[in-house]
């Protein structure tokens, strides 16, 4: 491992940087001729610095950083000009740019490591977790197997996974998303790089694990003066994590300066619309309704708050939904996942209900049971009178048109072979709602709700952004006219700028059409921004739940505290230090057959705020 004083030794200038990018330039051969995707691009990264690259999809971050691993060409783009220069560890400056692939296998791994955005394409899906975080091991540091094997478990623990021991036998579709970035992040600080490139490490993960992986690297940054090069579209974590920053708007650099200087004082336009667009926490303090993001250029007088009904939509009582766990030779039943346990709330007509809470607490099992998209063990759902749960067949297939979700990743959620106006168009032709040019106008205008062009009805999803592809999701849940959305981390995905965008389209659609909205997401920030009421859940059990307000500003259970306390703020002037995050390991969900769990007790702090007595686990 290296120490500072090795970093900086005597046969090498101190102040060196360890990676230059100069006037970089990237081409893509498409069908329709030549793109480039980075042009004249030029920054420094110092050692135990870290240098945030931010801009919206397809601005060039992550083709720059792809550009330094030598990986672009096997996305089929190819580096037409200027230098990658990388001060390696035995000393001595290479252009990266003119290196042969034969070197640059040494180099990735062992001297730059990679944290890549999409988990589930860095992982091997035949290899279990432990064989992949050893190879690395074996191969660059010469390490035995009991020896891989004993810093991998070392690795584990300290990117915070539970039962690391049982997770090094998993495969990767085993765990969880949350669960299989983290793994990522392990394999990528195994052999302790000197350039570590982070592309959207914690996209992905919630607020709490976000903070620890945050503090992780940034220790990591100051006892061995590794340089990181940090790829987000989160301004909060830039914020939090930036020494300097270099702003990207389609393939060029529109500025560049330290992290201070870019959010007190933007200087490009682009670079001020990105802050804009930003939700801050606290922002809505004493305000009692949620209500739309300013963007830049809008007047605040053109922003009005979402009242919402007072008529009950939604009853939920005593939901519990558990997932078989099976092991042995005859796969007999051995335990329960008790995902969801015990779970009462309401919600009324024009208003938004958050369920917050860490990977794997049962947000989403919650909104699925909902749904009957997981049949629940027990408990009762009422829309409007119908109990859900008690539905046949015939009952659910029409209660559902009352009922839509929009899932968290809409290119998984919409069929690749279908054009757009068929996939809008499916659910009212399925229910015979609307038929020939009626169905053909409806479509037409549900595009224009969610504001897009009538040229994209022809289209294919893989034509579209991220952005517009959620909008499409939007737009086939209100085909039916439903009255009740489930909306499952629906803009985590999206750039900053698209996300206001789509979270205002939602709150406009709530007050012209008077949705209720079921939002699960573990962005507090932006959940502070649309919520009227706010659920905090912890392993499988509401903990917290009361008005927006009541849980933001006044927060009773410790997870609740925890959980604000470690929501990276807009403000670099404002960063958490690693002694405010004080999280305990997460329990296991998984209890033996037979267990009986307590119910869920609550007591009153202010009327409709309520917090959780029976103990947690927390």
């Amino acid at each position: 491992m290296l120490d500072n004083a090795e970093t900086q030794s005597t046969d090498r200038p101190i102040d060196r940087p360890i990676a230059r990018i100069e006037n970089l330039r990237v081409e893509f051969e498409t069908k329709s001729g030549t793109v480039v995707g980075v042009e004249d691009v030029s920054f420094t990264i110092n050692p135990g610095e870290t240098v945030a690259v931010v801009g919206e999809s397809g601005s060039g971050k992550s083709v720059s950083s792809l550009s330094l691993m030598r990986l672009v060409e096997f996305g089929g783009g190819k580096i037409t000009g200027g230098k990658l220069i990388f001060d390696r560890k035995a000393g001595g400056e290479i252009d990266l740019a003119q290196t042969e692939q034969g070197l640059m296998r040494t180099i990735r791994g062992n001297e730059i490591g990679m944290i890549f955005q999409e988990p589930m394409t860095a992982l091997n899906p035949v290899f279990t977790v432990g064989r992949q975080l050893t190879e690395g091991l074996r191969v660059h540091r010469g390490l035995t197997r009991d020896q891989a094997e004993a810093k991998a478990l070392d690795l584990l623990r300290e990117v915070r996974i539970p039962e690391p021991a049982r997770r090094m036998k998993q495969y990767p579709h085993e765990l969880s998303g949350g669960m299989r970035q983290r793994v990522v992040i392990a394999m990528a600080l195994a052999c302790e790089p000197r350039l570590l490139i982070a592309d959207e490490p914690t996209t992905a993960l919630d607020v709490t694990i976000q903070a620890e992986i945050l503090a992780l690297i940034d220790r990591l940054k100051r006892d061995t003066g590794t340089a990181v090069m940090f790829i987000t579209h989160d301004m909060a974590v830039v914020a939090q994590m930036a020494d300097r920053v270099v702003v990207m708007y389609r393939g060029r650099k529109v500025e560049e300066g330290p992290v201070e200087q870019i959010f007190s004082a933007p200087q490009h336009d682009y670079t001020k619309a990105l802050l804009a667009a930003v939700p801050k926490l606290g922002e809505m303090t004493g305000k009692t309704m949620p209500e739309p993001m300013r963007l830049l250029g809008q007047r605040q007088d053109q922003i009005k708050p979402i009242p919402g009904g007072d008529e009950v939509l939604l009853e939920v009582k005593g939901l519990t939904t558990r997932f078989p766990v099976r092991g042995g030779l005859l796969r007999r039943l051995i335990a329960n996942v008790h995902a969801v346990e015990d779970v009462s709330f309401t919600l009324k007509k024009g208003r938004t209900l958050s369920l917050v809470g860490e990977s794997g607490c049962g947000k989403s099992s919650a909104g699925r049971s909902l749904l009957r998209l997981v049949e629940p063990l027990s408990g009762s759902v009422i829309l409007e009178g119908k109990d859900i749960i008690a539905l046949d067949k015939t009952g659910l297939r029409e209660a559902r048109r009352d009922m839509q979700m929009i899932f968290q990743d809409p290119f998984a959620s919409l069929n690749p072979q279908m054009k757009l106006i068929d996939q809008v168009s499916e659910p009212m032709w399925n229910y015979g709602t609307l038929t020939g040019q009626a169905l053909q106008t409806r479509v037409e205008m549900l595009f224009d709700r969610v504001e897009l062009p009538r040229s994209y009805l022809n289209r294919f999803p893989h034509e579209l952004s991220g952005g517009q592809r959620q909008r499409v999701a939007i737009a086939r849940a209100l085909a039916l006219n439903p009255k009740l959305i489930v909306a499952d981390e629906s803009v985590s995905a999206l750039d900053v700028s698209v996300q206001a965008q789509v979270l205002n389209l939602m709150m406009e659609l709530q007050a012209d059409l008077g949705l209720s909205f079921l939002f699960i997401s573990h962005d507090m920030a932006v959940v502070e921004r649309v919520s009227h009421d706010v659920a905090v859940m912890y392993l499988g059990r509401i903990v917290e739940i009361g008005s927006r307000q009541a849980v933001f500003e006044n927060p009773q259970h410790p997870y609740t505290k925890a959980l604000m306390k470690a929501v990276p703020i807009a403000d670099p002037t404002k960063r958490k230090s690693e002694k405010d995050l004080n999280f305990k390991p997460i329990p296991s969900p998984i209890r033996p057959v037979g267990f009986r769990a307590e119910p869920s007790v609550y007591h009153t702090v202010s009327p409709g705020h309520l917090v959780l007595t029976t103990d947690s686990g927390y």
